[in-house]
């Protein structure tokens, strides 16, 4: 269905298994806390990004908003629980078409 960059956290443990059992086929994961990270581009192949925002460099955190919407892809942002990436994906509506289902419920 769709591929995930999670952004943020050293660790993510079950979080992963979880997302997959949503139908994310391929989850990235970049800590976000090196300063360099600004510098990096959002691979090709993502469908959506998700941000935790509990553990993130907060000047990545723009930077990573603006080339999300240069290249269209929608952007969620969660704290590092189950239940905050549950709430945030589901609701997630930044830059969908209304007409269609969102791919990402």
């Amino acid at each position: 269905m769709s591929s995930l960059l999670i952004v943020g956290a050293d660790r993510l443990g079950s979080i992963p298994q979880k997302l997959e059992g949503l139908g994310f086929k391929q989850i990235t994961h970049v800590d976000g806390r090196k300063a360099q990270m600004v510098k990096k581009e959002i691979p090709s192949h993502i469908d959506l990004i998700l941000v935790l925002t509990d553990f993130i460099n907060h000047n990545l955190t723009s930077v990573l908003k603006k080339k999300a919407a240069e290249q269209n892809i929608p952007i969620c942002y969660a704290k590092r629980s189950w239940c905050s990436i549950y709430q945030s994906i589901g609701r997630c509506n930044y830059g969908c078409d209304k007409e269609t289902p969102c791919p990402f419920k």
